[in-house]
């Protein structure tokens, strides 16, 4: 389900001047299908650019979440995970043996949610689910 995202693109978009390094990084980030943390960017950048050091990539994901083209999530391990900002929106739900990530997408669920809201006298404008949970055929 994950959506493509040129951050490259993003980064013209926003006036964000882009050097070789953040283009590796943006580059990297477009072409994930996972939810890295810093250290597995920094490793894959690295792959492509061995002169990028960890500060850079901690600098330049600092500066893409600023300009919000790219999602902090914080799923419960203590790391720090990110995904080019979405434009649509979507949930997710973290396998807490793994460490997976799935994103999905249910209109029931995003109906309920407004509901909620309404019944407590709000008009919802944003929400984060995350659930979590084990396979069910993992399970004794």
């Amino acid at each position: 389900m994950h959506q493509k995202i040129d951050l490259e693109q993003l980064c013209a978009e926003r006036g964000l001047r882009i050097t070789e390094q953040r283009r590796v990084i943006a580059r990297v980030l477009s072409e994930s299908d996972d939810h890295p943390d810093v250290e597995l960017l920094h490793s894959r950048a690295s792959e492509i650019d061995p002169k990028i050091s960890i500060a850079t990539v901690y600098r330049t994901v600092r500066l893409f979440e600023d300009a919000g083209i790219l999602d902090r999530h914080d799923f419960g391990d203590g790391r720090a995970r990110y995904e080019a900002a979405p434009e649509a929106h979507h949930d997710h739900l973290i396998d807490v043996e793994s460490g997976n990530v799935v994103e999905f997408v249910d209109p029931e669920l995003e109906a309920l949610q407004k509901q909620i809201a309404e019944k407590l006298g709000y008009r919802l404008v944003d929400h984060r689910m995350e659930l979590y949970g084990v396979r069910i055929d993992r399970e004794e």
